[in-house]
């Protein structure tokens, strides 16, 4: 019999702990109604105790979400779960999920707790969480490396205070598939009570298997993923939402689950995240990744035209790619516009629609057709960056084999102009100069990388870039057909990603 399995993502609180991944308020909401559309039963709004910042983001969120649950991220204490609480309160579907680590590393060394201290506050926690909700989470963090007869009997306590959930975290992505799905029996074999709870796994990649990990969960009885767009997180990331959900769907003979993903999204909902947060994905990278369902070898082509099941084990239409896209030019109107931006996922107001009409008539007159990822960059530069601190406003670079390379720039900062120019070994490193002068920053420039967005001598040049300063890092990202200026936009964009940090300091926390 076909069991249904919980997606529970993660993407908002610890995907966004991924180095330089902070997003705002608007980014934050806009992403969130994008999961609500793709159909996760759960998001997990963010950390409401972490900063202000998060708090209203969760907040926002939870005032708009009509159908999916809403979690706020509590460590066990009261202040951490009457920040949570205050954050999701007005939420259609509220969900507490509070955390303690289990393992005799984490309470020796972090907690400074004996197991006995460590399991009258998970108990505590837990009873104060229902009495908010009878919504409540409990995770044993770092449970991959604890004892598995204490890690039962923390489980066993959690759930008879209230816990309708119980989260099994490999915190370090330490754990091997066999392991992992052995530690799931264990705990579902081992927990008297375990029947009264939904058994949930959270696994990192650091050893790369983190999919692995869950699938053989998901095999052992867990019944809820905790995941992330893209495999986005900590360290080497999470579990990817759309290699698990792919893998149930692709292979039911093996595992005889479903969800309520509407797979269709897929590529929308991952394009949209690199969008907000910069993060590249990989060519490589299974299902959404540039080279997933491409082909260069004689052979694979000749077979992918004769059958594609013979190098394709899922249709490309399934997760939201497809070979016929509506191609949009300079005589296109705002009702072909608006229809392609709601099959990408961006449902505008007109106001905003009207904006990034304007900008979508400025691209087309450069070039003769706008594709999908120039109109994600329109519609990411044009709505998604309406408050920063930093704006371009004008540039001129000058370069070439007789000339020192200069470049003059104006820019708009909080609603003042100021203008300046410098010289350096290239029209972008002058570039990049004068702007550290007019904002008065010292970041340092980690990395800079250059990528087309589309084939085709016209196609817009898409800059990432990675800063540094005072120990925070950021990713800024800018895309335009001439590769200078998308260079100005994308260190702009770092720029500000960087202001945002520093307005909004994370206070010290634990991811899972």
């Amino acid at each position: 019999m076909t069991e249904r399995v919980m997606i529970f993502d993660t993407t908002l609180r610890d995907g966004e702990q991924s180095p330089g991944a902070s997003m705002n308020t608007a980014e934050k909401l806009r992403l969130a109604v994008q999961l609500e559309k793709l159909g996760v039963d759960v998001i997990e709004a963010g950390f409401p105790a972490a900063s202000p910042g998060d708090f209203e983001a969760v907040s926002e969120i939870a005032g708009k979400m009509e159908r999916v649950e809403v979690a706020g991220l509590a460590r066990t204490s009261k202040q951490d779960i009457d920040r949570a609480w205050g954050a999701i309160q007005h939420a259609a579907k509220p969900r507490i999920h509070t955390f303690i680590a289990t393992s005799d590393l984490h309470m020796h060394y972090k907690l400074n707790m004996t197991k006995d201290e460590v399991l009258t506050t998970a108990v505590e926690a837990v009873k104060y969480a229902c009495s908010f909700t009878d919504n409540v989470e409990f995770s044993a963090e770092d449970a991959s490396r604890s004892d598995r007869d204490f890690l039962c009997k923390v489980f066993e306590a959690a759930i008879a205070a209230g816990a309708t959930t119980i989260n099994i975290p490999d915190t370090v992505g330490y754990a091997i598939p066999e392991e992992f799905s052995d530690l799931t029996k264990y705990v579902m074999t081992h927990t008297p009570n375990i029947g009264n709870a939904v058994v949930s796994v959270h696994c990192h990649n650091d050893l790369g298997l983190a999919t692995a990990n869950t699938i053989a969960a998901v095999s052992a009885g867990a019944r809820q993923v905790e995941v992330t767009i893209n495999g986005i997180g900590e360290r080497a990331g999470n579990t990817s939402l759309e290699e698990f959900v792919m893998a149930i769907h692709t292979r039911p003979n093996y595992l005889p689950l479903t969800s309520n993903i509407n797979t269709e999204l897929i590529y929308p909902t991952s394009r949209l995240v690199t969008m907000i947060t910069g993060i590249i994905v990989q060519p490589n990278k299974a299902i959404v990744g540039a080279n997933a369902f491409a082909h260069e070898a004689g052979i694979h082509q000749d077979g992918v035209l004769k059958n594609p099941m013979t190098y394709e084990i899922m249709k490309p239409e399934n997760v939201g790619l497809s070979a016929s896209k509506l191609v949009l030019g300079k005589h296109s109107g705002r009702h072909a516009l608006r229809s392609r931006l709601k099959e990408l996922g961006y449902d505008l107001s007109d106001e905003e629609l009207k904006l990034v009409f304007k900008k979508f008539k400025e691209l087309a007159d450069k070039k003769k057709h706008v594709v999908d990822e120039d109109l994600e960059v329109i519609v990411t530069e044009g709505i998604l960056r309406t408050t920063d601190t930093f704006r371009l406003e004008y540039l001129h670079a000058t370069c070439g084999t007789t000339v020192i390379p200069m470049a003059t720039v104006k820019l708009n900062i909080n609603g003042r102009l100021v203008q300046g120019a410098g010289y350096g070994n290239g029209p972008i490193d002058a570039a990049y100069d004068s702007i550290a002068k007019l904002t008065g920053t010292g970041s340092e420039l980690l990395r800079f990388s250059i990528s087309a967005l589309t084939s085709g001598t016209d196609a817009q040049g898409e800059v990432t870039v990675r800063l540094k300063e005072n120990g925070l890092i950021a990713l800024g990202r800018g895309a335009d057909p001439d590769i200078i200026t998308a260079s100005v936009k994308a260190y702009i964009n770092g720029l500000n990603r960087l202001e945002y940090l520093k307005a909004n300091p994370v206070e010290a926390m634990e991811g899972l």
